[in-house]
């Protein structure tokens, strides 16, 4: 009886490393189009700008659009736990205000111009838009989820919902405000801990603006 050989080869990638992986791939998607348009990039320049195959490409993304997305969607998980430890009664604007500071998931993660860049981008790429788009529409549910676990309320209750869809609202108006003002000032050639500060401050006054409501 022979003894059974062990598998060989590569051993499988962590769900932390292909995590690693998407978001490289996501970066350097965004840096190519930036440089030469959308159009005119391809999943095999985006491979090899990250030294992998267009078939690795493939096997994470759909299309060259979908792979900005972990630039997008990083924060998600930071932004409705921050929902579901809002204090009652504290001002939302400044329960975020110290996150904001510290979690760099909440403004741009590690490097918040190139979601700058990639805001700016979408203005005028419509499958790029679309993608912008999508992500604040799979952003929502988890953010009623949050606001119906600080209320003590069921996941469908119709008050989160909207509290949801208006405090969505003001994190994508204060994402793109502050994009698109950056592409006419100097902010653009600023350094990342000056970017981060700046876009955490449009969020901030955003959530304020969102709490206060309509008068």
């Amino acid at each position: 009886m022979t003894a059974s050989r062990g598998r060989t080869g590569r051993p499988p990638l962590t769900q932390e490393r292909k995590a690693e992986i998407r978001l490289e791939i996501a970066r350097a998607a965004v840096d190519l189009f930036v440089d030469q348009g959308v159009a005119a990039t391809t999943g095999e320049q985006i491979g090899q700008a990250v030294g992998v195959s267009a078939r690795t490409v493939w096997r994470y993304f759909p299309s060259k659009e979908s792979c900005v997305g972990p630039l997008l969607t990083a924060g998600i998980d930071a932004i409705a736990a921050c929902l579901r430890e809002w204090e009652p009664g504290r001002p939302l604007g400044e329960a975020f205000a110290r996150r904001l500071e510290t979690d760099q998931r909440l403004v741009g993660g590690p490097d918040p111009a190139t979601v700058g860049a990639l805001v700016r981008l979408a203005r005028t790429e419509p499958a790029l838009r679309a993608v912008w788009l999508q992500t604040y529409d799979e952003a929502e549910p988890a953010f009623a989820r949050a606001l119906a676990d600080r209320a003590g309320v069921p996941a469908g209750d119709f008050r989160p919902a909207i509290q949801a869809a208006m405090f969505n609202a003001a994190l994508r108006a204060a994402v793109e405000h502050h994009a698109w003002r950056a592409a006419d000032t100097a902010a653009t050639a600023a350094d990342p801990a000056t970017v981060r500060a700046e876009l955490a401050e449009a969020i901030r006054a955003a959530l304020v603006v969102a709490s206060e409501g309509v008068n």
